[in-house]
């Protein structure tokens, strides 16, 4: 085959979902470069998918069926064809079936690909089976719900927007490194004059773009956002007329909640300066277009979707969603364009089944009464990323668990496997995908030909339904079949930006007209006011890590630029380099008694953790970040990785994880 290019989408569980053009040779993906005719991503990569085509042709990724001869856990196994594999997955599926029902079988993924087809490839199988589901809860289902308290289905400001704005506020996200792109529009808005300030639970490599930075103590958002609310309304700093006609509850809340957070108070709770809290609001309050880009961290706390909730009021007591140029983005409603339900698990299942959150997979999988006993996964690796790692792994060892593990690469997931089978990666398959950081979706066509005999998450599941003795046509679909079977039932996708979306163009979906002032609500207002929820107004709680005795340390495990959760660790990466570490700032390592290279334990009721300090003057005081989720190999701890240190706590909505809600002690080893 003569070099071509051939556009795509990147894959990966980011709010970009980049256009891409790969140049590919002989089956071969030679290079990967953006596609500088998407309108948000412009032809821009992060330094993952520079070259991405590392990854699609690692020595590392697995080419054949494995089956299990070591102890779990081992990693010991030989290859086998597709044929015993398929067959002996069906037999045990079929055998626990009929010895314990379908609610003994559970498949458990996530966001290893965000393809519309692939990310739910399983669903309509274990559905039919009537296997036990779980929410999708791991990342940030709390920010969402903060949302939707006041905004329901309203959709979120286009990110463009914010290029004329005059007061940019990026909120516990670090742009730099997890949304590159969205820094085109803010360099945009500060050459117009904009000022930036950027808050964070510590300095990140993103204040150095920002005006001012404001630092809080972690789980402390909410309590700030309701102190600007305070000064808002007691300076005469609110849009009357706008409140009056598009907001319900502002009249309940300056009665009843906000004569509790003074700048004072807040300042005792956030630990940021009084003064600043009020220099802060006032630079909000005076903005003709105020914009605030969330992130998602403050979220995965105990408080998440009360601290999302309280966020999401500023913008409507300020009328910022009448002006161009402002408003807040949380995340983009992509479903509202490119409609995936033919996949949901609810089309195919015939009955109600129970339904768990996804980071009690510990508990689920070491629950006495009613076992799981066979585990299908893919698109995720829970032995390294799902919470409270020691009980996880403790459940997959278990000798009478039948796991199948479908994956590019030996995971650490993957070793506790009894069946291993080889994935495809996002250029050997076909796959739709919408973005969640901006209204923009595309079609990612098969470039190459499946490396060894891996096969896509789709081909696989129709496999498996074959050998289940499954006879429904809509296994006999393509995942080409179903991407055009998702667009016919898009309406809200005109017929020529389909034609376009099938020629491989990324498209800019066009939002509604007047979107922004288009409340989805019950009331069709802006609700501060939620007579339906257990607190009807936003108010603060303190996140659960500041509830408990022990824990002087605030573990924050923030993204390293080189790697996605735990994707990309195939790299290879050199074991001489910063990978796992401990960041702390002066005094703290001072007071432990370290120095930079010097080996910590970091413990608390989960487990212990060994890694080697690093000192940054940035990382705030009673604050440690260790950077990424990395494969047990690059672990700086022989046995465990960071989530041996994290709990399967919940949010208090939306059942989501609490990664960042940790507290551990620190001691020298």
């Amino acid at each position: 085959m003569s070099k071509q290019e051939i556009n795509g989408v990147c894959p990966f569980d980011c709010p970009d979902a980049c256009g891409l053009v790969l140049t590919v040779e002989n089956n071969k993906v030679l290079k990967v470069n953006g596609n500088p005719k998407h309108a948000f991503t412009r032809g821009t990569l992060c330094p993952k998918m520079v070259h991405y085509e590392d990854t699609i042709h690692s020595p590392e990724r697995l080419q054949t069926p494995l089956k299990r001869v070591g102890p779990k856990g081992s990693g010991e196994f030989v290859p086998i064809s597709w044929d015993e594999a398929v067959k002996t997955i069906a037999q045990r599926f079929k055998e626990s079936i009929e010895k314990y029902g379908g609610h003994s079988i559970m498949p458990y993924s996530y966001a290893g690909t965000m393809g519309l087809i692939q990310k739910a490839a399983a669903f309509p199988l274990f559905a039919r089976l009537g296997a036990v589901r779980h929410n999708r809860g791991i990342c940030s289902p709390a920010k969402t719900y903060g949302w939707q308290m006041v905004m329901g289905d309203t959709f979120g400001t286009r990110p463009q927007e914010m290029s004329h704005s005059d007061f940019v506020i990026l909120w516990s996200l670090n742009a730099l490194a997890t949304d590159i792109h969205i820094m085109y529009d803010v360099n945009a808005a500060k050459a117009r004059g904009a000022k930036v300030w950027v808050v964070d639970i510590y300095n990140t490599t993103t204040c150095t773009q920002a005006d001012e930075v404001i630092i809080t103590k972690p789980g402390t958002d909410g309590a700030l956002a309701l102190g600007i609310l305070h000064i808002l309304e007691r300076d005469n700093l609110v849009n009357r007329q706008f409140i009056d006609n598009y907001v319900v509850g502002f009249d309940e809340l300056t009665k009843e909640i906000l004569p509790q957070y003074t700048p004072e108070k807040v300042s005792a709770i956030t630990g940021v300066p009084a003064e600043q809290i009020e220099k802060l609001a006032r630079a909000y309050g005076m903005a003709k277009a105020p914009f605030i880009r969330l992130g998602s961290g403050l979220s995965r706390y105990g408080n998440g979707a009360a601290t999302v909730r309280a966020i999401t009021c500023l913008p409507a007591v300020v009328g910022a969603y009448k002006k161009l140029g402002g408003g807040l983005l949380s995340d983009a409603k992509g479903s509202f364009y490119v409609n995936d339900k033919i996949m949901s698990w609810d089309v195919h299942a015939g009955k109600v089944v129970p339904t768990f959150p996804m980071v009690k997979l510990g508990e689920v999988l070491t629950k006495s009464e009613e076992p799981i006993r066979c585990l299908y996964v893919y698109s995720s690796n829970p032995a390294i990323t799902a919470p409270d790692q020691n009980l996880v792994r403790r459940g997959l060892a278990r000798e009478d668990l039948f796991t199948v593990v479908h994956e590019r690469f030996m995971t650490d997931t993957a070793k506790y496997a009894d069946i291993v089978l080889p994935a495809t990666s996002s250029v050997e398959a076909d796959d739709i995908y919408n973005s969640y950081g901006h209204y923009t979706s595309g079609i990612g066509y098969k470039a190459i030909e499946p490396v060894g005999e891996s096969k896509s998450n789709w081909d696989t599941i129709r496999l498996l339904a074959k050998a289940m003795g499954i006879t429904d046509p809509f296994f006999d679909k393509t995942a080409l079949d179903l991407i055009h079977d998702l667009l016919d039932q898009s309406p809200n996708v005109p017929d020529e930006l389909k034609t376009k979306l099938f020629s491989g163009e990324p498209v800019e979906m066009p939002v509604p007209e007047n979107y922004k002032m288009n409340f989805k609500t019950r009331s069709r207002k802006i609700e501060i006011l939620n007579p339906e929820l257990a607190e009807p107004l936003p108010v603060f709680t303190a996140p659960h890590s500041d509830t408990v005795a022990h824990g002087e340390f605030s573990l924050i495990n923030a993204p390293d630029l080189r790697i996605l959760d735990s994707s990309f660790n195939e790299r290879i990466f050199d074991k001489n380099k910063t990978l796992m570490g401990a960041w702390l700032n002066p005094a703290d390592a001072a007071s432990i008694g370290v120095k930079p290279g010097d080996m910590v334990k970091l413990y608390n009721e989960q487990g212990s953790l060994q890694m080697p300090v690093h000192i940054d003057d940035g990382i705030s005081p009673k604050t440690v970040v260790s950077y990424g989720v990395w494969w047990q190999r690059y672990s700086s701890d022989p046995k465990h990785s960071i989530n041996a240190l994290t709990s399967s706590r919940l949010t208090d909505y939306a059942e989501g994880s609490t990664f960042y809600d940790v507290k551990v002690d620190i001691t020298p080893l």
